[in-house]
C-alpha cells in the first residue's frame, strides 16, 4: 500500500508540476492538459416529417462545426394534458424523441476520431396550456431555449406541428424578434409528384371516394346508371386530386364513423339553433323596444385546427344574428347584432358541439368561453379590449401605440377567411 500511495504521488507531482522531482511553486496554478468543453446549444422543434432525418444529420453537423455543446431535441405538445386521447399522444411523441435520439447519437458515434463532447436532450414541452398559434409556439420555444441557454433554433422545413397547416414562416419571423440565432435546415423535401402518389392512395383515397360519390348520388338519381358511371369517375377525379388536401387526419376505425355519427347528431341541433335565432332577431326587429347592438367580438375557441375549426365558424355565421368575420389561429372574430346572439356566443353551445362532434363528450365538458375568460367586445360602450384588426388594416397598435402593423403579410396569410355563404 505504501508503494502505491507513493506511485500516486508521484503521478500526481507530475501532472501539477511537470517533470517527476520538479517542485510546485506556491501561488503557481496547476496547468491541466484537457479539451475545452463547447459552450451553448442548439434548439431542434421534432414533428414526424419525411425530412426530420435529414435535419438532425445537419443538426449534429452544425453542432460539430460551431461548437454547441447540446442538442434540444423538443416536440411541443398541441394538446394540454388532461385532454381526451392526452396520454397516447404525448406517448406517441416520446417515441418521435426517442427515434430523433437515436439518430443523433449515432451521427455523433460515427464521427472520425474522437467523440465530440455534445450532449442529446429531448423533452417535450407546452403541455400544461393550450397552444394555439405560432405566436403560443414560439413563447414556449423561446422560454425553453433560455432557460437552457440556447441560442440558436434548427427548424425542419416540413415543420408542421398543428394538423397540416406549416407554421415555418410564422415562426422564422417571430424568432427573428427574438434574441435567437434561426436556420431553415437546408435539406431535400420530397418531390411533389411522391406527394401525388399518396393522395391517390390508402384510407384517405377511399374516405373521399365514398364521400364524393354518395353526394353525386344524392344529388342525382341513384336508380339511374348512367348516374352510377359518371359519378364513380367524378368520385375518382376528385380523390385522386384531393384527398389529401380536404382530409387533413388519416380516416380510422372507430373514429372516423363516430365523428359521422356525432355529426348526425348535430344537424338537427343546428338547425335547432338556427330557428331559434330566426325568431330572436325577428323579435327584435318587430318590437322597436327592444335593443339592437351590433359589435364586434373576439372569442378563443379550444377545438382544434383545420375541418373542427371551419365547422365552428360556419355553424356560427348559419345562425342569425352573428357572422363569422375571421378565424386567424384559435381567434374568431364574431360580428353579433343583438345582446342575446353575442351572449349565446360567449356561452359556448355551439363550441362545445363541436368538440362533442370532433372529440367525444369528454371534451364536450370543458369551460365555455366565458368560463375560461377567453372572449371580449372590441366596439361599443361595453367594449373590453382595443380592436387588433386596425392595426392590420395601417391603424394604431393597441400594443405599441404607433401606427406600425403588428404583424406582417406573411403571417396574414395564415389567416383562415370565412364567408357567409
Amino acid at each position: 500500500m505504501a508503494d502505491t500511495d507513493a506511485g500516486s504521488d508521484t503521478a500526481d507531482s507530475e501532472a501539477a508540476g511537470g517533470e517527476a522531482g520538479d517542485p510546485v511553486e506556491a501561488g503557481d496554478e496547476p496547468e491541466h492538459e484537457s479539451p475545452s468543453a463547447p459552450a451553448g446549444g442548439i434548439v431542434i422543434p421534432v414533428e414526424p416529417t419525411p425530412t426530420l432525418r435529414a435535419t438532425i444529420a445537419h443538426a449534429v453537423e452544425a453542432a460539430i462545426d460551431e461548437g454547441f455543446s447540446t442538442i434540444h431535441l423538443v416536440e411541443i405538445a398541441s394538446w394540454r394534458n388532461g385532454d381526451p386521447g392526452a396520454d397516447d399522444r404525448a406517448a406517441a411523441a416520446e417515441r418521435v424523441l426517442e427515434r430523433a435520439e437515436a439518430w443523433a447519437t449515432s451521427d455523433l458515434d460515427d464521427v472520425d476520431g474522437e467523440r465530440p463532447l455534445v450532449t442529446v436532450v429531448t423533452e417535450l414541452i407546452g403541455a400544461d396550456e393550450y397552444l394555439f398559434g405560432p405566436d403560443d409556439y414560439v413563447r414556449v420555444l423561446a422560454a425553453y431555449a433560455e432557460a437552457n441557454d440556447a441560442d440558436r433554433v434548427l427548424l425542419d422545413p416540413e415543420y408542421t406541428p398543428v394538423s397540416n397547416t406549416t407554421l415555418l414562416q410564422p415562426l422564422e419571423f417571430a424568432l427573428s424578434n427574438s434574441s435567437l440565432t434561426v436556420e431553415t435546415a437546408p435539406v431535400t423535401r420530397p418531390t411533389r409528384g411522391e406527394r401525388l402518389r399518396t393522395e391517390a392512395t390508402g384510407k384517405r383515397f377511399a374516405a373521399m371516394f365514398g364521400f364524393s360519390l354518395a353526394f353525386y348520388l344524392i344529388l342525382g338519381d341513384p336508380l339511374y346508371w348512367f348516374d352510377w358511371v359518371t359519378g364513380i369517375a367524378t368520385a375518382a377525379i376528385v380523390s385522386v386530386t384531393l384527398s389529401r388536401v380536404s382530409i387533413d387526419v388519416e380516416p380510422g376505425i372507430p373514429r372516423t364513423p363516430m365523428r359521422l355519427l356525432r355529426g348526425v347528431i348535430y344537424v338537427p341541433v343546428l338547425l335547432f339553433e338556427i330557428v331559434k335565432a330566426n325568431i330572436e332577431v325577428a323579435r327584435v326587429i318587430l318590437d322597436p323596444r327592444l335593443p339592437i347592438e351590433p359589435t364586434m367580438n373576439r372569442m378563443r375557441v379550444i377545438v382544434g385546427s383545420g375541418l373542427p375549426l371551419m365547422t365552428l365558424a360556419n355553424s356560427i355565421t348559419l345562425t342569425p344574428g352573428t357572422l363569422t368575420v375571421r378565424a386567424r389561429d384559435s381567434d374568431l372574430y364574431v360580428h353579433s347584432l343583438i345582446p342575446s346572439a353575442r351572449d349565446g356566443l360567449f356561452d359556448g353551445s355551439l363550441e362545445r358541439w363541436t368538440r362533442f362532434v370532433y372529440y367525444g363528450r369528454a371534451s364536450a365538458r370543458l369551460p365555455t368561453p366565458r368560463e375560461r375568460d377567453d372572449c371580449a367586445i372590441l366596439q361599443g360602450p361595453d367594449a373590453t379590449e382595443e380592436m387588433p384588426i386596425a392595426a392590420a388594416d395601417g391603424g394604431a397598435d393597441p400594443d405599441t401605440g404607433n401606427g406600425s402593423p403588428a404583424e406582417p403579410d406573411d403571417e396574414d396569410r395564415e389567416e383562415t377567411e370565412v364567408t357567409d355563404e
